[in-house]
């Protein structure tokens, strides 16, 4: 897979499947979608379901999803945990961003 997840960051994901407590075996379904201030923005969301569109990998004990027609936006990106005084949430680590947001949800490439 082209996207790798940090073990912090599945620790995190862990957690909130975990807290959500819902039962169903969960997948982290990665992906970008048009939108934010400079044309793209990465999307994270669960999903019970994978399909032959999708590429399918486990880091640290998560099933993480993407679909393929995504690769060329997120070919070696590291999602991080951030948990400081200044920021707490996700971080995307992407080589393929020609420039980002002050905020760095939103991308082009």
């Amino acid at each position: 897979m082209s996207v790798t997840l940090t073990e912090k960051a599945a620790g995190e994901v862990k957690r909130i499947i975990e807290e959500q407590g819902n039962g169903q075996e969960l997948v982290l379904r990665i992906g970008v979608q048009g939108g934010g201030c400079s044309g793209f923005s990465y999307s994270l969301n669960f999903d019970a379901e994978t399909s032959e569109k999708d590429r399918v990998a486990e880091y640290h004990g998560v099933r993480v999803a993407m679909e393929k027609k995504f690769d060329p936006y997120l070919d070696g990106t590291v999602i991080d945990f951030i948990d400081d005084l200044g920021r707490r949430g996700f971080a995307f680590n992407n080589p393929n961003v020609a420039k980002s947001c002050g905020c760095g949800s939103s991308f082009q490439v």
